[in-house]
């Protein structure tokens, strides 16, 4: 597996900061789900963007995912207007499932402790 390059890191980095300021706005319609860009992955090529997303809140994770791939022309509008990328990359949204796995890892090790306090 290749490692990036820092071309590639550096693109991330300002995706990501840009997209941390364009997706509230988009995002006015679930004005109490709390929506997190957790890392973008760009290939080599610099032309394609998996943005790996968080979501916190009483709203669907894929349903807000899926308003984001609707929206993502009007999006890749708007990052052409503040970035100045040589490219500016189809995105794809993704679910970041990290959080939920140091939750249900945290969860099994809050029970094991719990089950060895009152065993020993």
């Amino acid at each position: 597996m290749r490692t990036e390059s820092r071309r590639q890191k550096r693109m991330a980095s300002l995706l990501r900061e840009a997209l941390g300021d364009i997706l509230p706005s988009e995002l006015r319609s679930y004005p109490t789900s709390l929506v997190s860009v957790t890392r973008v992955e760009i290939p080599a090529d610099l032309r394609s963007a998996r943005v790996l997303l968080s979501i916190f809140g009483p709203a669907e994770a894929e349903e807000i995912r899926g308003h984001l791939e609707r929206r993502t022309g009007a999006i890749r509008h708007r990052l052409a207007a503040v970035a100045e990328f040589k490219y500016n990359p189809q995105l794809v949204f993704a679910l970041d499932s990290s959080a939920e796995d140091v939750e249900r890892i945290s969860r099994i090790l809050e029970e094991k402790a719990h089950d060895d306090n009152t065993t020993g």
